[in-house]
Formats: C-alpha cells, structure tokens, sequence
C-alpha cells in the first residue's frame, strides 16, 4: 500500500498505518456505537404497537413452523453451565466479540478492515431503521405464551441494570442484529483465519449465537432471518457502491481511511 512509506518503519512493527490511522478508526468505530446506542435507545418505544408486532410475529411463526424457542429454552433451562454460556453469548456476541474481530483485522488483515467496518455500520444502521419503522417486543416480554427472560433469572446483568437500560430499546428485536454480526463476523474471519480448526470455529459461531439469541428468550426465528436478510442487503449496498465508484474511478489514487 503506497500510505504505508510514510509510516516509520518502527510504528509499522505496532500500527500497520501508523498511530494516527489507528486513533482515527478507533474513534470511528467508538463514535458509531456510542452514536447507535443512544439513537437504538431513543428509538419508537410504542409498547403497545410493540406487543402488536410481537404478537404477530408469534402468529406467524405458530403458522408456518410452530415456536421452536420454546423447545430451545427448555433444552437449556436444564443446565446451569448451559444457561451461562447463552446468557453471556447473547451481552458479548454483538459488541465485544465484534470489536475484537476488528482489532484482529486492523493489525494482521489490514486490507479487508474498511471492508469489514463498513459492512458492520451499514447493517446496524439499517437494523436501526428497522427499529424505528417495526418496534417489536421479544419473546422474553411473552411469558403468557410460555416464555422465560433467562438473563433475568441466571444473571446479575440484565435488560434492568444501569447503563443498558438507559442505553437499550426493549422493544428492539426485529430484526435482530446479534445474528447479523454474528454472520458477517463469522464469515469473514472463517475466510481470513489460516487454521482449518479456526475456519470450523468461524463457520459455526452464527449459528451458535442464533441458538442463544432463542435460548436466553431475546429474538423470534423470524427476528434471526430478518437479520441475516439485513447482513445481505447491506453487502448488496456496499458492493454497489464499489462498483460504481470503480466504474466511475478507473484510476486508483488510493484507497481512502474512511
């Protein structure tokens, strides 16, 4: 990459662009969640027109598959070890697990990282409009219908403590995003990552976080196809874009770090 002359050599050894790119995508990337969850909190909390909606994604379901949440949350509510692991997917999955993926491709994949973030932010924004448009209550928010809020039950940290409180919409769940980033993280580090086992690990993480999204009582079946459809219309987006700006661009001046 022709950016990387100015960097010296010794900072290149830490920062692959040096320390001001890295401050600068830092501050991208923290300014887009602070920003989102602040916008995610405010956004429509009609809890009527909410429980609406999260009736009829139940009828629908009840329709077209039958409510396998159900199922799965009594496959976890028998195991105490079980229950913890879905419990802590569900609050790591979305933010911690996907800030770390960055950081690895920040440093060791530095290409695909614009890429990456840029398919991250589309989405969530995307899955943003689709809170605003569509408030929906989880299931968890359904215990007449034989649902359990298994965060509640098995954890200090729940949908009640402090900052996610203030920072969370309750009624927030379609579509849902923690399936959306758990797909493109898991795609795209299963294609990066060298190790076979790695590569398996990678390909299965969406599916186990849609497994716990269900488990733990925060997303319909219909909230995880919502959302890998997010991640896909997002892509669809992003590579138009990039097609036509190459179209348009037929002489690279290099790429930019936005």
């Amino acid at each position: 990459m022709s950016y990387n002359r100015h960097v010296p050599r010794r900072l290149r050894k830490v920062f692959p662009l040096g320390p001001r790119d890295f401050a600068l995508q830092l501050s991208v990337w923290l300014g887009f969640v602070l920003l989102y969850q602040v916008a995610r909190g405010l956004a429509d909390r009609d809890a009527w027109e909410a429980f609406r909606n999260g009736q009829l994604v139940i009828d629908a379901e009840a329709r077209l598959h039958g409510l396998v949440e159900l199922d799965l949350q009594r496959l976890v509510s028998g195991s105490a070890t079980m229950l913890e692991l879905v419990n802590w997917t569900y609050w790591l999955s979305q933010f911690a697990v996907v800030g770390l993926a960055l950081l690895w491709i920040y440093f060791f994949r530095t290409d695909s990282f614009l890429r990456v973030r840029n398919l991250l932010i589309t989405a969530n924004l995307l899955g943003l409009v689709g809170y605003a448009l569509m408030p929906t209550a989880p299931p968890r928010m359904y215990p007449e219908q034989g649902f359990v809020d298994t965060l509640a039950q098995s954890s200090s940290l729940n949908h009640g403590s402090g900052l996610v409180e203030l920072a969370s919409n309750p009624y927030a769940a379609m579509p849902s995003l923690h399936s959306a980033d758990a797909l493109i993280i898991g795609l795209v580090l299963a294609s990066l990552v060298r190790p076979l086992w790695l590569k398996v690990v990678w390909l299965l993480w969406p599916a186990w976080v849609w497994f716990a999204v269900m488990s733990t009582g925060n997303h319909f079946w219909l909230d995880i196809v919502a959302g890998v459809g997010v991640a896909g219309f997002a892509a669809t987006i992003l590579a138009s874009i990039e097609t036509r700006r190459q179209a348009l661009s037929p002489v690279s001046f290099g790429p930019s770090r936005w």
